[in-house]
């Protein structure tokens, strides 16, 4: 069986490096070369050990025409990665996507990007199993219970707040739910923002400091009791497995697909 060949946008980042190395583990896949602006011309293998000793391309365009990626696999930045799809998706590379901070303005134009190219796109705000389990429990307790809060921590250098997980644990909750969640009104504040944001009736708060990879507890209130789903991620190879599947499926993917737990009831 051909290997699939993989390209990383992002290398010099600790997501990307980690996805570096997950790919040069698996025997189904070529790792062919890595974009990041910030280490073009420095050799791959300089970053992480064992990679192949080819120059980091700076632009994603570089990369395609020098590598022949089947797959891009984008961990950078809020404002780079619209830029990064429309190249690669253009030159039918199929994306797979772990930058997070897409709005839904930001999903439908990656969208039309799909079906113009005719290119396929795996966006997933998380790619931990066990994160896409705690969103499907939140989803299955939402009906039940009537007020709910999200606490979500991440490590200091994430440039958006609320995560992508939150966002998108709030939004599977409510639709699971059909309707707002109690909310308490607060009538005095003594500090401005205390309560943190509001989705659908669902209060959510973000921290971000060291000594945090990616946390996130859901509470649920009801007459008498609380119910706590937490998930708790302790190094970034928990989101490999999940990475290495969207690589694995994204080539045969219609257009764009939000969420890996798509591919997860599929596989």
């Amino acid at each position: 069986m051909a290997q699939i060949r993989v390209m990383v946008c992002g290398v010099g980042g600790r997501m990307g490096r980690t996805v570096v190395e997950a790919v040069m583990g698996a025997e189904d896949m070529e790792l062919v070369g890595g974009v990041d602006p910030a280490y073009g011309g420095q050799l791959l293998a300089d970053l992480v050990t064992g990679a192949p000793e080819t120059s980091v391309a700076e632009r994603v365009q570089v990369g395609i025409d020098a590598w022949g990626p089947e797959v891009m696999v984008d961990f950078t930045r809020p404002e780079a990665v619209l830029d990064n799809l429309s190249v690669a998706l253009a030159a039918g590379v199929a994306c797979v996507v772990g930058t997070t901070g897409f709005s839904p303005e930001k999903l439908n134009e990656v969208g039309a990007m799909c079906e113009h190219s005719g290119s396929p796109a795996l966006i997933a705000p998380n790619f931990s199993i066990g994160a896409n389990l705690m969103m499907a429990f939140a989803a299955e307790a939402a009906a039940r219970m009537d007020y709910a809060a999200i606490i979500e921590s991440h490590h200091e250098n994430k440039l958006d707040a609320p995560s992508g997980t939150a966002m998108a644990t709030a939004q599977r909750m409510r639709e699971a739910r059909g309707e707002d969640f109690e909310a308490q009104a607060t009538e005095h504040f003594g500090l401005e923002g205390v309560r943190g944001g509001s989705l659908g009736g669902i209060s959510i708060h973000a921290i971000r400091m060291a000594g945090v990879v990616a946390n996130q507890r859901v509470v649920f209130g009801g007459p008498g009791e609380t119910l706590s789903i937490e998930h708790i991620t302790t190094g970034r190879e928990c989101f490999m497995p999940g990475v290495l599947l969207a690589i694995r499926e994204v080539r045969g993917l219609d257009g764009l697909v939000y969420g890996l737990e798509q591919l997860l009831l599929t596989t």
